[in-house]
């Protein structure tokens, strides 16, 4: 963990490296982090818009060591870059160059139009980008390369650039200062330089501690996690990230945590991912929505929860519980009598065996009687059913039948007998007592519910320990200020539905403990 000298320290850096650079917040930040992990950045973006100044402080704040800055087109020669032949070791046949003052001995450098690299320089650029190596004739030499800012206009179109584009890590698009800022940019004083206390310039010893400390640092299982939905969201959204790239990034994200006195790499510090894992600007935004709905940032998508907490699982499974300890509570059985027959309760609520009586229609207690002959068509003197209600509520309506007196009896049948009463079979209620749960039963439920209160109990202490980490750490040196506020509310709010769902379960808990038991059991 980075003591508070440290992070002090990087914050001074950053604040002389963003001196009189409008709108380049971002840009500032991924630069310093880039040459503290040990990668590269590439620049989007027009000319005039301070790629090179940025990549200039960037060296300026390194104790020691070289800078070194080239703009490259289709015709440029490995001699610009690399250094010129050394015509003594020629003569002594070695094919060796001079690399004092050029790209093999620099510390920082600034690529300008780096896609228009040729085949000539290509290799011998990857590698030194990648391993930090140069192969001088026979030998390879070990570069004290702290960090590449490349800068383009363009993604390459070749294939054979893929491999160099794939090298930067981190890549962001700056644009011109916005209609907001031209006031600020034009009030601007001419300055030379940045305003960096000696003290304070980070040396390779510094460099070396920093990755070392935080090659340790362990992720959460909730940043695993994110990781996991994050990789699987990418490949559905048909973006590839390769292997080395998650590695990469992994450790970028070490680096930044630990750096900002971080003990684990939360999953709200996976943010800096929106700036590693985009092979197309238009997929920045696409990246950038997916992290902020894992990290449940995305309230318009109703996400409502934070990455890797799960809650929304853990609702579902008290929810299936709260539906268990329903369906117990609502099981039954037959109540029988002596001989093992079901017993029912009629319509007067008298026990019998019958499960179905045959009763008498009526209407309001009245019998349904037919109307004498000449008036209306209704029974009982005009207070029963009309032939469609009888038709409907008493006869089966396929064969315009229905049970009477132990006869079947058509409706027209019916109408035309003036002496006759409907009739009909009504089902009796089965006569039922709860059903008795053995011990074993709801041991095991209570068991089950348990281990389902341990594992909400530890999600609440990973979300206690992120807002705890959260308050210690003060302002971060790598995120804005209003996005840790917005993550912090977003994680009490996540604290509130996991403390609900704790009380639910408690109360599921006891339901089980209060379900009928059998007296005796088995053996």
């Amino acid at each position: 963990m980075a003591d508070e000298a440290l992070r002090a320290r990087l914050r001074r850096l950053l604040d002389a490296l963003g001196q009189g650079l409008i709108e380049r917040t971002e840009a500032v930040r991924l630069s310093l982090l880039a040459a503290l992990a040990g990668e590269h950045l590439l620049l989007l973006g027009p000319p005039g818009t301070a790629k090179s100044e940025l990549a200039r402080r960037l060296q300026s704040i390194l104790a020691g060591g070289h800078y070194f800055e080239r703009l490259l087109t289709r015709f440029s020669v490995p001699e610009e870059l690399f250094g010129p032949l050394s015509i003594r070791a020629l003569e002594a046949d070695r094919y060796e160059r001079l690399t004092d003052g050029y790209l093999p001995q620099a510390t920082v450098a600034f690529i300008d139009e780096i896609f228009k690299a040729n085949s000539a320089i290509l290799n011998a650029l990857l590698t030194l980008l990648n391993e930090r190596a140069f192969d001088n004739g026979t030998q390879r030499i070990h570069t004290p390369l702290v960090c590449v800012i490349a800068a383009s206009n363009e993604l390459p179109d070749e294939e054979e650039l893929e491999a160099l584009y794939d090298r930067f890590l981190l890549r962001h698009q700056v644009s011109p200062v916005s209609q907001a800022g031209f006031r600020r940019l034009l009030a601007l004083e001419t300055q030379s330089g940045t305003d960096i206390d000696p003290s304070d310039r980070i040396d390779p010893g510094l460099l070396s501690a920093i990755r070392q400390n935080a090659a340790d640092l362990p992720l959460t299982e909730d940043t695993l996690l994110l990781l996991e939905d994050l990789r699987e969201a990418l490949l559905q959204e048909d973006i590839r990230v390769s292997d080395r790239r998650w590695r990469q990034a992994l450790g970028l994200l070490r680096v930044a945590a630990w750096t900002d006195g971080a003990t684990e790499v939360q999953p709200w510090q996976c943010r800096l991912l929106e700036h590693c894992l985009w092979q197309t600007p238009e997929q920045q935004p696409r990246v950038r929505a997916l992290l902020e709905r894992l990290l449940g940032m995305d309230t318009d998508a109703g996400a409502g929860e934070s990455a890797g907490s799960g809650i929304r699982r853990l609702q579902r499974l008290v929810a299936a519980w709260h539906e268990t300890l329903e369906e117990d509570r609502a099981r039954s059985r037959p109540v029988t009598d002596e001989d093992g027959h079901p017993l029912y309760l009629d319509a007067q609520g008298r026990q019998t065996r019958q499960a179905r009586t045959l009763v008498s229609g009526d209407r309001d207690g009245e019998p349904l009687y037919l109307a004498p002959p000449g008036v209306a068509d209704r029974t009982n003197a005009g207070a029963g059913y009309t032939r469609d209600e009888l038709q409907h509520d008493f006869f089966d309506d396929h064969f315009r039948q229905t049970h009477i007196d132990g006869h079947w009896v058509g409706l027209d049948d019916y109408l035309a007998d003036p002496d006759n009463r409907l009739q009909a079979f009504r089902d009796n209620t089965p006569l039922t007592e709860p059903w008795l749960w053995s011990e074993r039963h709801i041991e095991s439920r209570q068991a089950e519910i348990r281990q389902l209160q341990q594992e909400i109990g530890r999600q609440k202490g990973r979300i206690e320990a992120q807002l705890k980490q959260l308050r210690e750490q003060g302002d971060p040196l790598w995120h804005d200020a209003e996005w840790l506020q917005a993550i912090t509310h977003r994680l009490q709010s996540d604290l509130a539905r996991i403390d609900t769902l704790i009380a639910d379960l408690e109360h599921i808990h006891d339901g089980f403990a209060r379900l009928p038991r059998k007296e005796h059991e088995p053996a």
